[in-house]
């Protein structure tokens, strides 16, 4: 195999393996057999064995069963590529968790911020009729997922068709009273944004 083709080699497995540590941290730890604590963390070490083991396991589902051999040297990697930084190591080192997107009951700790003047969340045309009305929610999520500039937003919008991208007139929200944080990768969390403090950006 060439360098060319085990990079890519390399690259296709560690989407995959970020692609299941997503479901597992954000929606669905038993999965794999793992509980997360209060804030969304488990040892890694635990993590890794938990994984493996449920690969190995008879009807392990295909998305297990085709992922390489789980090491910590791997999932460190696979965290450390991430373009979106998806996932958090506490301090320590010992402990991972997904950055934002739960669907599941957990306090991410992130304090109140003040926010930028203007924020950008990235969708698809054909929600923006809804939005309109309605206003962006949060639905299964936490909180609804702002980007810092028009081209990550752009890139968001593009995973669900053709995009759309919104700017969020977030110092006028923060001025009275809606709570801004802003998660370890620098997505900027909101529980709604009302339809009035939204205007679509021309492309």
């Amino acid at each position: 195999m060439s360098n060319e083709e085990t990079t890519q080699h390399a690259s296709s497995e560690h989407i995959a393996v970020s692609r299941v540590l997503s479901k597992i941290l954000r929606h669905e730890p038993d999965l794999v057999g793992i509980h997360l604590d209060a804030q969304g963390w488990v040892a890694i070490d635990e993590l890794v064995h938990a994984i493996n083991r449920r690969a190995r396991a008879a009807q392990a589902p295909k998305r297990l069963r085709s992922l390489p051999n789980i090491t910590r040297a791997i999932l460190l990697a696979v965290v450390a590529s991430s373009d979106k930084r998806r996932f958090s190591i506490s301090p320590d080192g010992k402990r991972l968790r997904a950055a934002q997107g739960h669907s599941l009951d957990v306090d991410l700790g992130y304090a109140d911020a003040e926010p930028p003047p203007v924020l950008y969340h990235g969708t698809a045309w054909r929600s923006w009729p809804a939005i309109a009305k309605g206003g962006l929610k949060a639905g299964s999520r936490h909180a609804v997922h702002l980007s810092l500039d028009v081209r990550t937003a752009a890139r968001v919008g593009e995973r669900h068709g053709r995009p759309v991208v919104l700017e969020v007139d977030a110092v006028r929200m923060h001025s009275i009273g809606f709570s801004f944080s802003r998660a370890d990768n620098g997505v900027w969390l909101v529980s709604h944004v009302p339809a009035e403090y939204l205007r679509v950006v021309p492309q």
